[in-house]
């Protein structure tokens, strides 16, 4: 086997895969190429495979105690996210190798898709100190890496999700459901002191840069610059937010002014009736929650940093 640096030394690794990201008929083709490309860095894989319902804090506290410091998920957003919340408090580092449909949270913090250019960055890479989201909803705290949404968003989820990996077949069921829900009162109070009431549908909370179709939501530095963008949904119809989704919204784009943006370390929001909340991609409840930066409590490899005065972490992965 050909070494990428024969000087490097040996690293043990836990490596997490989702085999159902991507193309399922390609998973264990992909496991395969992942192991092959890591071993040619010097890695030592130990792969876990996904299940469902399986104890993933549990496999990372186990891999931690056996003295592994560097723990890589194979997926796509929805693992990333549960191997990060895994990962927070430990003193274990996340490297991540992008396999979904959008890859998100990868995007933002400039992680190629590509195999081998991702494996190439646990290596050559930085590790940076990024920051996580925590929403508290009917008394649960629940980390979140890439959004947290109430109302229309956290609703069509379900059915969204299924559409995008193919099942045609739930289309009915997302218009039904897009057509019957009634927007609601939506109460802010943004870092307890700016408070604001109207009528909505949809609100988002983003700790990354790009969500949902690849869209463009903070800053580049969004992940690591001790705030969450919000995005505030106001008073518009149904219509306008579909015409929104297909343009694609993007902070350098000029905008429908009804569409709110704030940038803040903590938030308040209640609505009437109650809205389904989601934290990435998991339903925590409705109505009322707390949502709340948690500043550089993650690391992570990541690319070279945009610009060096920014970065918090330690600068280069030995």
């Amino acid at each position: 086997m050909e070494f990428r640096n024969p000087t490097q030394r040996r690293k043990r690794v836990k490596l997490i895969f989702n085999p159902t990201a991507g193309a399922n008929s390609e998973s264990s083709v992909q496991l395969m190429d992942v192991i092959k490309e890591m071993q040619a860095w010097k890695f030592i894989p130990e792969p876990f495979l996904i299940e469902p319902d399986c104890d993933l804090p549990g496999v990372v506290r186990d891999a931690v105690a056996q003295g592994i410091r560097m723990i890589v998920v194979c997926g796509g957003d929805g693992t990333v996210s549960s191997v990060a919340r895994a990962v927070l408090g430990t003193t274990a580092v996340l490297g991540i190798i992008p396999l979904g449909t959008r890859n998100n949270i990868a995007l933002s913090l400039g992680i190629p898709n590509d195999i081998q250019a991702a494996i190439a960055l646990l290596r050559t890479g930085y590790r940076r100190k990024i920051d996580m989201g925590n929403s508290t909803c009917e008394g649960i705290s629940t980390p979140f890496i890439e959004l947290c949404s109430v109302g229309l968003f956290s609703t069509l989820f379900s059915t969204g999700d299924d559409i995008q990996h193919g099942n045609i077949g739930r289309i009915g069921d997302f218009l039904a459901t897009l057509t019957s829900t009634p927007p609601s009162e939506i109460h802010l109070l943004l870092d307890n002191k700016k408070e604001i009431q109207k009528l909505g549908h949809v609100l988002l909370v983003s700790n990354m840069s790009f969500v949902g179709l690849n869209f463009l939501v903070g800053r580049p530095d969004s992940f690591y610059d001790g705030y969450l963008d919000v995005l505030f949904f106001a008073n518009l119809s149904k219509l306008d937010l579909i015409g929104y989704v297909l343009k694609g919204p993007g902070t350098s784009k000029q905008e429908d002014p009804r569409i709110q943006h704030f940038r803040i370390r903590r938030a308040v929001i209640a609505t009437h009736p109650d809205m389904p909340v989601m934290a990435d991609g998991i339903d925590i409840g409705a109505g009322s929650v707390i949502i709340e930066v948690q500043r550089h409590a993650l690391t992570v490899m990541t690319a070279q940093p945009i610009s060096k005065a920014l970065v918090t972490g330690k600068s280069r992965e030995e």
